[in-house]
């Protein structure tokens, strides 16, 4: 093909009507299509551009073994693999501008398990009928893409489902007209940053020190997405090096946070090998409202910060803060490139200031010491005595960075 196409994943055995249908819509803005079929069972409305043949050999099996299996977990696996494969392929004969997929909840999940083998900028819409609460966050992960709710079921066309995939395929059109080519790289000098609410003070002097030194800097909100899709980045090679304030993803994951930051948070600048500087942003504080799981464990506890019925914030205890300190040194162990930690002894966020009900430096300590003990001696850890929302504390992580920047670069 000359000229870059959308992939449209979809079951031609069951929403044939209405794929054929966006692909018709596609076809009216000059977007070409690769209808890619991933039908598990009867026959199509019309033939894809790629067969479930295809796609149940890439996935390491055969059509007919696909549709004689009950285990729907095994041949959805199978027809996913496959799938995947396809789509790199594609993508790496320079083939694909954009991706969409259209179905149910099944066909949105396994979509966008596909759509995380595109990198970061090549336009990605899920077409869904209704989204699962409890799915959104699996269907989104760390993607730059869009999750349409179409509300109406895709049982066949009528004037309601034509308009939402008549609007998919505008949006995905636009997207591909205004994308450019997708970003596969940053220029040198590239640093991420990692700021909640609590530490945004302390993010604004990092991100002005770092551009006084010709730095391009790029803030993620460690709201426990933002941060993983940090991670990815960085594992895809995006990032020079990261000043990561606001780390407690790490713990949160631990506890079952509302900021937790998933199992390898805080491990992908280790494995590049680039340069990190680490700081405790928010990981002595919980959230104890509504969205927290097992809430009532938290919210009993004795030093309590209301701000509504969602934000209620409260501490960890020192067991386990000993528990967090023990697995960030497990992860910051296995580093490949420099590290350093550095402390404010006088408060980790600007909810535990001295005089609010969070202060209370002696079981921050707690942590400090833990991690001391089992960090590899070359780890260095470093104490201020100042707040981390104070300008002292900004600068000293810039200029930490930039030395361990410049010594890496000698080497």
């Amino acid at each position: 093909m000359g000229k870059k196409s959308v992939i449209v994943l979809g079951t031609l055995d069951t929403k044939g009507e209405e794929i054929q249908f966006l692909k018709q819509q596609l076809d009216r803005k000059r977007c070409s299509a690769i209808i890619i079929d991933v039908s598990m069972g009867g026959q199509p409305l019309f033939k894809a551009d790629v067969s479930p043949d295809e796609i149940a050999r890439l996935g390491g099996s055969s059509i007919e073994e696909v549709r004689a299996s009950k285990d729907r977990d095994w041949l959805t696996q199978v027809m996913e693999r496959g799938t995947m494969e396809k789509v790199k392929q594609l993508y790496a004969a320079g083939e694909v501008g954009g991706i969409m997929a259209v179905g149910g909840s099944t066909m949105a999940l396994s979509g966008a398990q596909v759509m995380k083998q595109l990198p970061f900028g090549v336009p990605k819409v899920i077409v869904c009928p209704g989204v699962i609460p409890a799915h959104v966050r699996q269907l989104c992960a760390t993607m730059d893409m869009i999750l349409m709710q179409g509300v109406v079921d895709f049982a066949g066309l009528n004037e309601l489902v034509k308009s939402i995939l008549t609007r998919a395929a505008g949006a995905m059109c636009g997207m591909m007209k205004d994308s450019g080519e997708a970003i596969t790289r940053l220029l040198d000098k590239s640093v991420a940053i990692t700021q909640l609410g609590w530490s945004d003070n302390c993010a604004r002097l990092v991100k002005r020190h770092l551009e006084e030194r010709s730095y391009r800097v790029y803030p993620f909100h460690a709201q426990g997405i933002g941060d993983r899709a940090m991670d990815d980045l960085i594992l895809q090679g995006f990032f020079d090096g990261v000043i990561d304030i606001a780390s407690a993803g790490v713990i949160e994951e631990i506890f079952r946070g509302t900021r937790a930051g998933g199992p390898k948070r805080l491990e992908a600048a280790g494995e590049r090998g680039l340069p990190q500087v680490i700081a405790p942003g928010s990981i002595n504080i919980t959230n104890a409202g509504l969205t927290r799981r097992l809430s009532e464990k938290y919210v009993s506890r004795e030093k309590i910060l209301k701000q509504d019925e969602a934000r209620v914030e409260t501490r960890y205890n020192r067991e386990e803060l000993i528990t967090a300190a023990k697995v960030y040194a497990e992860k910051l162990n296995k580093a490949r490139g420099p590290v350093k930690f550095l402390f404010p002894t006088r408060g980790w966020s600007s909810l535990d200031r001295e005089g609010s009900v969070l202060y209370a430096p002696e079981e921050d300590r707690v942590f400090v010491e833990e991690l001391r003990r089992n960090l590899r001696p070359e780890i260095e850890i470093k104490e201020l005595d100042c707040h981390l929302e104070d300008a002292d504390f900004a600068l000293a992580l810039v200029e930490a960075f930039v030395r361990m920047e410049q010594s890496r670069k000698k080497v």
